[in-house]
């Protein structure tokens, strides 16, 4: 069972996701500020550089998004065609064009923006130039996958794209065929506001983070929602109604004078995740380091002194650590490229119990990550795909 542990306070919000018990997200949003990923905006070029296969595009935020050629090209066509149209014949400068956010602004440099348009909902992704149907990679069987393709192809329109997300196994055609009615709602609304303006202008923003972390992660009928507002209480429950058929959720509206993080155990796990060494069940240790190019992560045995040899000492060591690791990314949101440093080890069926740890895992983090394999010098390199800024404690 999930718990999402929602505390509000007058100009922030912050979520903790605990499953069984242990902390696997941690969000924060500004109340009045919420982030630009996934918000369509009419956007203004300013500027094509040629030498970059690149556009800026004034979006109306404190600097100008970054539009790639790839992201301007019809989403069907191959992305890796050796010979693409120069950006130049693609845009203009002064060319009104709308644009979703793809990347959070990071550090100095702008917000990545697509033309590649999808709107999340519920079951699906709807995807209104992409003209193909997809079934998350999560939904194992093929059986369910052939059904929910099948469903898809049923229910898009000619031109029209569909992800089938992973919550929508065993689904109804008529739940799935009700959200994709809503999404295309307010694709067209989008459209018509975009007619009406002139750019810079935001066209239509993504849900609040409480909102989006329910529709995302949160099984009505399973899963508990405890928050400290009355007031988001009602709303929370009110959406939840919403998705769920009608049907109440676990709803707990928290009124005791003692912090929310401090009585659910949330406060003294964020402080120990989000420190620079963390220690394992076992006694080891693992240390996260950061620099701009990438993130190190150094695994340690510390006080574990279990196995029966040095070699299954290790290994357990290295188990532990795969299993914490992939949490500790998951829940600082750590992404591009991470160098993991795990200790010797001498059998190879040894190190694929490491990554298949790891792997296994990997599965339950929403934001996709590759695991690359071992370089020459025994270290393990995976890459995650980076949309936000990496989440610290305030």
């Amino acid at each position: 069972m999930k718990q999402m542990i929602v505390h509000c306070q007058e100009n922030r919000t912050e979520m903790a996701l605990l499953d069984e018990g242990k902390l696997v997200e941690f969000a924060s949003e500004k109340t009045r500020e919420q982030g630009l990923l996934g918000s369509f905006f009419k956007g203004r070029v300013v500027n094509v550089i040629p030498g970059m296969q690149a556009a800026f595009v004034d979006i109306g935020q404190k600097r100008n998004a970054f539009l790639y050629v790839d992201d301007v090209l019809h989403p069907n066509l191959e992305k890796h065609a050796k010979i693409k149209p120069a950006i130049s014949e693609l845009l203009r400068v002064g060319q009104e064009i709308v644009v979703q956010v793809l990347k959070e602004p990071v550090g100095s440099k702008g917000a990545r923006v697509t033309t590649h348009y999808s709107l999340p909902g519920r079951w699906i992704v709807y995807m209104p130039e992409a003209d193909y149907v997809a079934v998350s990679k999560k939904i194992a069987t093929e059986e369910e996958r052939a059904r929910l393709r099948s469903l898809g192809e049923k229910l898009r329109r000619r031109g029209e794209g569909l992800i089938i997300r992973t919550v929508s196994q065993k689904e109804s055609l008529e739940a799935i065929a009700g959200d994709l009615e809503e999404l295309r709602e307010q694709w067209k609304l989008i459209q018509e506001k975009s007619h009406q303006l002139s750019a810079p202008l935001l066209l239509h923003r993504d849900m609040s983070m409480v909102q989006r972390l329910i529709r995302d992660v949160f099984t009505p009928g399973e899963d508990e929602l405890v928050i400290d507002n009355e007031g988001q209480a009602r709303d929370a429950a009110a959406y939840l109604k919403q998705i769920n058929g009608g049907r109440e959720s676990r709803i707990t509206s928290y009124t005791k004078p003692e912090p929310i993080f401090c009585a659910m155990g949330v406060k003294g796990q964020l402080e120990r995740d989000f420190a620079r060494k963390v220690w394992l069940a076992g006694g080891g240790y693992v240390v996260i380091d950061h620099t701009e190019a990438l993130t190190v992560i150094d695994v340690n045995t510390g006080k574990y002194t279990g196995g029966s040899t040095l070699e299954e000492t290790v290994t357990e060591t290295n188990v532990q650590a795969a299993v914490e690791i992939a949490r500790l990314i998951r829940l600082r949101d750590i992404g591009g490229i991470i160098i993991i440093d795990f200790i010797d080890m001498e059998e190879e069926q040894n190190r694929r119990r490491v990554t298949d740890a790891l792997d296994e895992c990997l599965k339950k983090d929403r934001t996709q990550t590759y695991v690359v394999g071992w370089t020459r010098l025994g270290l393990l390199e995976l890459t995650r795909k980076k949309v936000r800024e990496e989440k610290t404690l305030s």
